[in-house]
């Protein structure tokens, strides 16, 4: 689930978000169907009690907006009959990315293929080496502003990568964090909730003699970890997330689930073709203000705070003008968890 898989246009960099794609299309290979049954499903969306909780609880929250009631949507479960979902939201099934990376293990132990790399490799780039210098520029900060008696889990950093934890979700086939060891990150780990993904990603690392990532079989959604990450990279998992059918009420437990995610002072960095720079500052800023009050007074704070406050966003990527609106068909975004 790392990304959304457009058909190409004349630039890879920036693939058509308008470009109609058939559920037949998706789905009805048989080659594909046969090998996304061939792995089992441990992680469905809804396949816990606590998850299950959750989506009552954030369906509640939308009961007075605008979005149809969660009741109203199919369920991961129950598949709906191909003929009645748009294109689109087939990019938010767990089996759709099953029987991608299902197809892409294949060819990768017959051919050596790697598989896609989401949103191409120009963009990949430039998200690693701005978030290389985001991190180094935040770690010099804090060294520079705090003493040693700083409570925030980034004041241990000296300016050296090798010491933040990071967690990619949605990882797929792996290759961001193998571009982020290149930059000198080492505590790196992958989550997926595609068994055939997470097989894919740890024989592409051990090829390319990265074998000390960690990959886990794990939704985002319902993700158990024995630890919060100072650094959590999101490339195109909140796009899929809110592909499907039950989207807008995946999107509010997408939210709670990375705030249990993130550390202390730690950064979330989402990079969408589906959302805009503003548009990821005011679903942020929705979420601060549903669940920041709750946050703060179960810490016993007087007044509440935000959960997550917005750092910074990746200005080099090449824009488009339409309508009289300049803007990019891809964005990176850095928040920090407070």
């Amino acid at each position: 689930m790392a990304g959304i898989r457009w058909p190409p246009e004349d630039s890879d960099l920036f693939p058509a978000r308008t470009t109609a794609v058939t559920a037949t299309d998706l789905i009805s290979d048989d080659d594909r169907s046969v090998a996304a049954d061939s792995w089992s499903i441990k992680s469905d969306y809804g396949s816990t009690l606590d998850d299950e909780q959750r989506h009552v609880d954030a369906a509640e929250v939308l009961s007075a907006s605008n979005f149809r009631a969660a009741s109203d949507y199919s369920s991961d479960k129950e598949e709906p009959d191909t003929n009645e979902v748009e294109p689109s939201s087939m990019l938010g099934l767990q089996s759709y990315w099953d029987a991608t990376y299902a197809e892409d293990l294949v060819n990768f132990h017959e051919h050596g293929h790697a598989g896609e790399i989401w949103f191409g490799a120009e963009v990949m780039d430039v998200v690693v080496a701005w978030t290389k210098n985001l991190c180094g520029n935040i770690s010099g900060a804090k060294n520079a502003a705090e003493d040693s008696s700083s409570k925030s889990e980034l004041s241990n950093t000296v300016g050296e990568l090798s010491t933040w934890s990071v967690l990619d979700i949605g990882t797929g086939n792996g290759l961001l964090l193998q571009e982020l060891a290149k930059q000198g990150f080492s505590d790196l780990t992958g989550i997926d909730y595609s068994e055939a993904a997470i097989d894919l990603a740890r024989n592409l690392a051990v090829r390319a003699g990265f074998s000390g990532i960690k990959f886990l079989v794990a939704d985002v959604l319902d993700a158990k970890m024995d630890r919060k990450y100072q650094l959590v990279m999101d490339k195109g998992t909140l796009d899929a997330i809110g592909l499907h059918p039950d989207g807008p009420v995946k999107r509010m437990m997408y939210w709670e689930s990375v705030t249990n995610l993130v550390a202390s002072g730690g950064l979330l960095v989402i990079t969408s073709c589906n959302s805009t720079k503003d548009e990821l500052l005011q679903e942020v800023d929705n979420f601060n203000k549903r669940f920041g009050t709750q946050d703060q007074a179960q810490e016993g704070a007087s007044e509440p705070a935000d959960v997550f406050r917005y750092v910074d966003y990746v200005r080099t990527f090449p824009t488009i003008i339409f309508g009289g609106v300049e803007g990019s068909r891809v964005s990176t975004v850095a928040f920090v968890r407070n």
